[in-house]
C-alpha cells in the first residue's frame, strides 16, 4: 500500500534531487523516494547488537560493486557514460556514502560500548 505525502525539503535537498534526476532522466518524485526508502530499510545503529555493530564497522562494498563503480567513473571521465549509466553510478556513490557513514557511526558506537578501544589508542595518535 502506498500513501501520498506533502513535505517541505530545504532548498539545498531539491537542488541536489533535481541534478540527480536530470542527470538520470527520472522524475524528481523517484528519485527522493528512492532516498527514502534506502534510508527507511536501515535501523539505527545503536539498536544493533554488539557483533552487528561490528559487522557493520567492518563492512565493505562487494567486489562486484567496487569494480562496477570503478568501471562506471573510468567511463565518467572520459565522457562516455550514458544517462543509465549515469543513474546506476548515482546509485552506487550513494551506496558507498552511505555506508561510509555508517561505518563510521559503527566505529563511534564499538568504542562507546567498550567494543575496540578509540582509534588514538590504537594508531598512537
Amino acid at each position: 500500500m502506498s500513501e501520498t505525502v506533502v513535505l517541505e525539503l530545504s532548498d539545498t535537498l531539491l537542488q541536489h534531487a533535481h541534478a540527480i534526476a536530470s542527470r538520470s532522466q527520472r522524475r524528481v518524485e523517484e528519485v527522493l523516494v528512492e532516498w527514502l526508502e534506502l534510508v527507511g530499510e536501515e535501523l539505527p545503529v545503536e539498536a544493533l547488537p554488539d557483533d552487528q555493530v561490528l559487522a557493520l564497522r567492518d563492512m565493505q562494498m562487494s567486489e562486484g560493486q567496487q569494480q562496477e563503480l570503478s568501471d562506471l567513473l573510468a567511463r565518467q571521465r572520459e565522457q562516455t557514460l550514458d544517462p543509465t549509466g549515469q543513474a546506476r553510478l548515482d546509485t552506487l556513490m550513494g551506496v558507498y556514502r552511505r555506508g561510509m557513514v555508517r561505518k563510521a557511526h559503527a566505529l563511534k558506537v564499538a568504542v562507546e560500548r567498550g567494543l575496540q578501544p578509540p582509534l588514538t589508542q590504537t594508531y598512537g595518535a
